[in-house]
């Protein structure tokens, strides 16, 4: 029970703020006009600490990354796996929303109008306001933080080839990124107060149909993401290392795959990562090099989720989502959060941030899309953590590596 309690509390306390607002907004409706501030406030402490978190998170991210990895071939392959997976799993997504939409009759009354619909502009004016602003002072608004991610990557490569003169540099973005991880933590301690607050806002306005619209998108992920995890890293592991690839995978995923269910943890996964590695045969150049960095950078429950929580938004405020501009956009968003998120805790809701950015997006919608990632967290996890795995066999394939022979004394090394 304090193993439970420990790895899963957090998302506890979120389900309990959740129910409580659901029964605030059913039974004691009055009472909302009070309680719904308390969301506002969480809301706007998660706006004004996005800036510096984002900021600090990127460019030292960027300038650790470049300054410790000296296997450029791995590295580049290793970027092309991670980035041509990613968009399957969000391409593979969409696909199963087209055919299996999970649309609910939401009140057309609290349909918005898209001002991306709005919006005549033609597309070189779009890539030049999503990708830059005029003024330095316009980087801080988060309406334009796809421009500041932008140049945050752009610090972070420049403090690299700053040398040893950008080490004081380096050191302070280093600790600015602890720093904000904590104070993001802090923020988060009131996460089910706030989620709470705003579920007993939505229910009180939506009425009991809001719990189906919850429930579909739940049930298709739960599925979606349970046959993906199967079916497509039984593909990977066959292309890596032909039929031999998936018996091995799966034999040795079975101490990943607990871990992460049992802590909810990709990083708490890493080590039965790294021995699992060693027993399928992966050579340790590799896998010292991509689970590591996978662990951070490539996540397909995150991927799979982020186009889900589009969806819902989308169809929340009565918006087509399978519009070709808004598609595009979607796989760049899920790129973006899955690549600058892993890093942050509870990094997941940066891509509400930059769902409002890029869409704009009220802020009633990102409730839902919070509450969407808290439910899928456990299933987003175990796709997460145990998909470092199967990406490193494909990094030794197209490396062109070989395989060692695999390793059988795994529990010494574990």
């Amino acid at each position: 029970m304090r193993t439970i309690l420990e790895n899963y509390g957090s998302i506890l306390l979120l389900l309990l703020g959740i129910i409580l607002g659901s029964i605030i907004g059913l039974w004691f409706p009055d009472l909302v006009t009070y309680i719904k501030p308390l969301g506002d406030i969480f809301l706007n402490l998660l706006f004004v600490s996005i800036i510096p978190l984002l900021f600090f998170a990127i460019s030292s991210s960027v300038a650790n990354i470049e300054s410790e990895n000296k296997l450029g071939k791995i590295i580049g392959i290793m970027a092309t796996v991670f980035l041509t997976t990613l968009i399957i799993a969000a391409a593979m997504t969409i696909l199963a929303l087209y055919f299996f939409p999970v649309n609910s009759n939401i009140d057309p009354t609290s349909i918005v109008d898209n001002p991306l619909e709005n919006d005549t502009s033609n597309w070189g004016d779009k890539m030049v306001n999503f990708l830059t602003v005029s003024e330095f002072s316009l980087l801080l608004n988060r309406q334009n933080i796809l421009a500041f991610v932008i140049f945050s990557f752009l610090v972070g490569i420049a403090s690299r080839k700053a040398g040893d003169s950008a080490a004081a540099f380096v050191a302070f973005v280093r600790s600015g990124n602890e720093v904000m991880k904590q104070l993001l933590i802090i923020i988060m301690t009131i996460a089910p107060v706030g989620l709470g607050a705003y579920f007993a806002f939505q229910v009180k306005t939506l009425g009991p149909q809001l719990f189906g619209f919850y429930a579909k998108p739940m049930a298709l992920y739960y599925i979606f993401g349970t046959i993906f995890f199967f079916l497509f890293y039984t593909l990977y592991a066959y292309v890596a290392k032909g039929r031999q690839g998936p018996k091995l995978y799966w034999k040795n995923n079975i101490i990943p795959s607990l871990t992460a269910l049992s802590t909810c943890s990709s990083l708490a996964t890493m080590p039965p990562n790294l021995a699992a590695a060693k027993k399928i045969g992966i050579p340790g150049p590799v896998a010292n090099v991509v689970i590591p960095l996978g662990n951070t950078l490539y996540k397909n429950g995150s991927a799979i989720s982020s186009i889900l929580k589009i969806y819902v938004a989308f169809s929340l405020l009565g918006w087509n989502f399978f519009a070709w501009d808004t598609l595009i956009t979607a796989l760049g968003i899920t790129v973006l959060v899955t690549i600058v998120a892993g890093g942050i805790p509870n990094g997941g809701y940066i891509g509400e941030m930059l769902m409002i950015s890029v869409y704009g997006l009220p802020a009633e919608a990102i409730p839902a899309v919070m509450i969407i990632g808290t439910l899928v967290d456990p299933l987003a996890t175990i796709l997460n953590a145990t998909g470092d795995t199967v990406a490193a066999m494909l990094v030794t394939r197209f490396s062109k590596e070989k395989f060692d022979e695999p390793s059988e004394d795994i529990a010494q090394e574990v």
